[in-house]
């Protein structure tokens, strides 16, 4: 994996080849060790070097297109035409506009793309394309503290969770850029462990460093498992993709786990990483996923700079679930649930998890014993 993640980096400075060790950091827990060497070899290779272009906007543009052109890994995925679309968007360009009105427009060209990955990224602003800010929020974090967890709850690694009364356990984590310690996890998971069931929530959670996925979804398995696969470009084309690579995760050793009933609360803000981690607790027997689509984004972003210093990040390297599909726009739950925007006390969606966990965990029925009829004699 490391070899072909060198491929990516297609900046010629020092300081941009850090900026993508540190994406790299991000999927590989592994290569932490190795990232010195790797630094080396983009220095002395030089890192791929890109087409040159003019520093005015009808080149700043030429360079934003081919950028993505070469590199973008979607573009058959979403049924995207790129020439015509260059065709479109290039007559409204000229050396005559503003930095402003360029901006706007490798913006809108952007948009079409429909990435949440993928901005532009200037001093005075950062195009976007942000799916889940066109549907319900699906959380309220007021309503479940004041009537779930009654404003008693513990924090630790950026997880909030208690204990409810209904001795389910509840964690709510709020971003993957948050760290997790594995002493802090342990201690959490301790405190969790006398609960029957546990819901984990992520709504709202627009991602962060995949290397969180890894540490939490560890704790939830018992054996390695199957997380998924990456693909990467191998050549300039829109069809250059390499063959998948699986990748999986494993127990993590001498530390605390928790294999009863789980079910996983996302949301349309549940993005990038937290899209990966809801794919793969998705796969597992023991998981059940409540509320809406999660918010995709499965492409590994890279960043790449433009003749006047503006920088573009795009979706780079595929990531799929451990079905070999892929979530780019998003993850199914297992059960649909919005919540009601009007109800200030009740959240359907962690009312919802709180029964699948209650059912899971009830105790088996025992056959009724029926009245015994007394034998019948006949008179014959």
């Amino acid at each position: 994996m490391i070899s072909f993640l060198i491929y990516h980096f297609t900046h010629r400075t020092v300081a941009h080849c850090a900026v993508m060790l540190q994406a790299i950091k991000k999927v590989v827990p592994v290569v932490h060790c190795c990232l010195s060497c790797l630094l080396l070899v983009c220095v002395l290779g030089g890192c791929a070097q890109q087409d040159e272009f003019e520093r005015d906007q009808v080149g700043n543009f030429e360079a934003l297109w081919t950028i993505m052109d070469e590199h973008y890994s979607f573009f058959d995925y979403k049924q995207v035409d790129w020439n015509e679309v260059h065709s479109r968007y290039r007559a409204l360009v000229s050396n005559e506009m503003t930095d402003r009105e360029l901006f706007d427009v490798c913006g809108d060209m952007l948009k079409e793309l429909r990435d949440g990955h993928t901005n532009l990224i200037a001093s005075h602003d950062v195009s976007r394309y942000w799916v889940w800010e066109q549907w319900p929020v699906n959380y309220n974090e007021r309503l479940i503290d004041q009537h779930y967890l009654n404003f008693d709850y513990k924090r630790a690694s950026g997880i909030k969770y208690q204990i409810l009364p209904d001795n389910f356990g509840y964690m709510y984590y709020g971003s993957f850029s948050s760290v997790i310690g594995e002493g802090n996890l342990d201690l959490i998971l301790s405190y969790l462990s006398t609960a029957d069931g546990l819901i984990i929530d992520v709504r709202d959670n627009g991602g962060g460093y995949l290397t969180n996925v890894e540490t939490l979804v560890s704790r939830f398995i018992g054996e390695k498992t199957l997380a998924g696969y990456i693909c990467h470009k191998t050549g300039k084309g829109h069809n250059d993709l390499s063959e998948p690579y699986a990748y999986y995760f494993e127990p993590t050793k001498n530390h605390i786990h928790y294999l009863k009933p789980v079910v996983v609360l996302a949301s349309r803000g549940s993005f990038s990483a937290t899209n990966n981690f809801v794919s793969i607790m998705k796969s597992l027997g023991q998981v059940t996923i409540v509320g809406d689509t999660t918010g995709g984004g499965c492409g590994l972003p890279f960043t790449s700079e433009l003749p006047n210093g503006w920088r573009v990040r795009f979706s780079s390297c595929p990531i799929m679930d451990a079905q070999g599909r892929l979530t780019e726009f998003g993850v199914a739950p297992d059960v649909r649930v919005d919540m009601d925007e009007d109800d200030h006390t009740h959240d359907a969606i962690l009312d919802t998890a709180i029964g699948i966990l209650a059912r899971a965990t009830a105790p088996p029925r025992l056959p009724r014993r029926g009245n015994s009829a007394p034998p019948h004699h006949s008179d014959n």
